[in-house]
C-alpha cells in the first residue's frame, strides 16, 4: 500500500521551501521579489499560489516584479506547498501501433493545459505490474492514468491489487467494471455503425477482418459486427470473417483469405483503417469495382484514409478526447480526494462517428 505524500502543517512550515540552499547565489529568491515589491514573503507566496486575499493592485505589482527580476518559483516548493506534485503516471503499451499514440496525445496536450507533467512507462506486459505501482509511489505521483489496451488476462489483477493502491486511478479502452473508473470508446456501437451502413447501401454478403481477438477492441468489434448482420436477418459465420494484428500486411494476408472462404461477400467491415487500405488495394487489383463490387469500411478514421482512391469510408473513434477526458477526470479525482470529498465513479463512454466516403458511397 502507497502512503500519501502529503506534509503536515507543523512539517511543511519547518522547511525553508522557497529557497535552494545549493542554488546559484545569483538567482532570484522569492525574498528578493518582496523586497522589491515592498510586501511579505508570504504575500508573494499568496500570489503564487493564486490565493484571494491579496489586493489586486499588489497582486499586479508582484506578478510585474517577477517578469523584470526573471524570478522562477521552485516546482517542487509549490508541490509541497499545495500538497500536489502536479504530476501523473501513465502506464503505456503498444506506441507502435496508431490508437495508443493518438491518446498519449491527447493526454499530454490536456496534462499540459492544466499544468501537469507525466511520467511515462510502457510495458510489454502485465504479469506482474506491482513494481510500476511502486515506481510510481516513490515519485509521488498525483495518480495514474492506465492506457494499457485490455488484451488476454492483462486486468487479472485488478481484483487482488487495485483496492490496495491508494492513489486514483483511471482506466481507457477496457470493458465495464464495479468500482473502477475508465474511459473507452464504444467499440461495439463503432462496429454496429459500420455494417448497418454497408446493410443500408443493400449489401447482403458482408465479411469481417477483426484485430487479435484476444484484444477487447477486436472483439467488440466482431460482436457489433455479428450483432447487426443478425439484426438485419442475415447469419454471420466463422468462415465471413478473418484475423489479423492490426498491420497492413495482416490486412493483405486476411482478405485474400476472405475472397477464398467466403466468395460471394459484397462488402467487408475491417477492424482498422490499416488493414482496410491493404483490402482496397487487394480488390482493386482482382479488377473488382469499389464499391459496386465491393463496399469497403474501415475503423479509425486514420488522416490518410481521406486521401487513398477511392477514399476509404470508416469509424472515427476519437482517442485524443479519450486521452484528454481521462485527465480532467484524474485532475476532479485529485481534487476531491484533497478535500476530502467522494467522487462518484462513472464510466465515460465516448460514441463513435460514421464517416462516409467512395469505399461505400460513390461519388455522382
Amino acid at each position: 500500500m502507497f502512503v500519501s505524500a502529503h506534509v503536515s502543517a507543523h512539517e511543511f512550515h519547518s522547511l525553508n521551501i522557497f529557497e535552494e540552499p545549493l542554488a546559484d547565489k545569483n538567482k532570484t529568491t522569492i525574498y528578493d521579489v518582496a523586497a522589491k515589491a515592498g510586501v511579505s514573503r508570504q504575500t508573494v507566496s499568496r500570489v503564487l499560489n493564486n490565493r484571494q486575499d491579496v489586493a489586486d493592485e499588489t497582486r499586479s505589482r508582484v506578478k510585474k516584479i517577477m517578469v523584470e527580476m526573471s524570478y522562477h518559483p521552485s516546482a517542487i516548493a509549490q508541490s509541497l506547498s499545495r500538497q500536489k506534485s502536479y504530476l501523473f503516471g501513465v502506464v503505456i503499451s503498444g506506441l507502435k501501433y496508431i490508437g495508443p499514440s493518438r491518446t498519449l496525445n491527447g493526454i499530454t496536450n490536456k496534462a499540459q493545459e492544466l499544468g501537469y507533467g507525466l511520467l511515462l512507462k510502457e510495458i510489454e506486459s502485465a504479469d506482474n505490474v506491482q513494481p510500476v505501482f511502486q515506481w510510481f509511489g516513490s515519485h509521488q505521483v498525483d495518480g495514474i492514468i492506465w492506457a494499457v489496451s485490455e488484451i488476454g488476462d492483462n486486468r487479472s489483477w485488478l481484483i487482488d491489487l487495485l483496492p490496495k493502491i491508494n492513489i486514483p486511478i483511471i482506466f481507457l479502452t477496457m470493458g465495464n467494471r464495479e468500482n473502477v473508473n475508465f474511459v473507452s470508446v464504444d467499440n461495439y456501437l463503432g462496429a454496429k455503425m459500420a455494417t448497418e451502413h454497408l446493410v443500408s447501401l443493400g449489401k447482403k454478403k458482408i465479411g469481417h477482418i477483426s484485430g487479435p481477438l484476444e484484444w477487447w477492441e477486436a472483439r467488440q468489434r466482431k460482436l457489433g459486427w455479428q450483432d447487426a448482420l443478425i439484426s438485419a436477418g442475415f447469419d454471420p459465420k466463422e468462415e465471413h470473417c478473418r484475423e489479423g494484428n492490426w498491420s497492413s500486411a495482416s490486412g493483405e494476408q486476411a482478405i485474400f483469405q476472405l475472397f477464398d472462404s467466403y466468395p460471394q461477400m459484397d462488402a467487408v467491415f475491417v477492424g482498422n483503417d490499416q488493414m482496410a487500405q491493404s483490402a482496397l488495394r487487394v480488390a482493386l487489383k482482382r479488377g473488382l469495382k469499389i464499391p459496386e463490387d465491393l463496399a469497403v469500411i474501415g475503423f479509425d478514421n486514420l488522416l490518410e484514409s481521406a486521401y487513398l482512391y477511392p477514399s476509404l469510408s470508416t469509424i472515427f473513434q476519437d482517442l485524443q478526447l479519450s486521452g484528454a477526458l481521462a485527465v480532467q477526470k484524474m485532475a476532479e479525482m485529485i481534487q476531491a480526494r484533497l478535500e476530502n470529498k467522494s467522487l462518484q465513479l462513472t464510466p465515460t463512454i465516448i460514441k463513435p462517428i460514421l464517416v462516409i466516403r467512395e469505399s461505400t458511397v460513390r461519388n455522382t
